[in-house]
């Protein structure tokens, strides 16, 4: 299962804006989307796809990564950031 993290959302933006608008760029339908919550200065989600692997999406992820949409530039990236381990 491929994951797809996408930063600095337009807050206004609905998933199924969200999922139309990466269909433009030849993305699939995502499975699911979490958001992520924050102080509201740079919303974020996490896109499953459960039919595409890391590779693939790190291939289509150029495509919408650094694009502007909404006057908000997009940061994309595949899989998950790191966080650092509890201790």
């Amino acid at each position: 299962m491929g994951k797809m993290w996408i930063a600095n959302l337009p807050p206004e933006a609905t998933d199924d804006e969200i999922d139309e608008f990466l269909q433009k760029y030849g993305f699939p339908s995502f499975d699911s989307i979490e958001r992520v919550p924050g102080d509201g200065s740079r919303p974020a989600a996490i896109l499953d796809y459960p039919s595409l692997t890391d590779d693939l999406l790190r291939r289509l992820q150029p495509r919408v990564n650094d694009v502007a949409w909404r006057e908000k530039k997009l940061f994309v990236s595949v899989g998950l950031p790191s966080r650092p381990e509890p201790k």
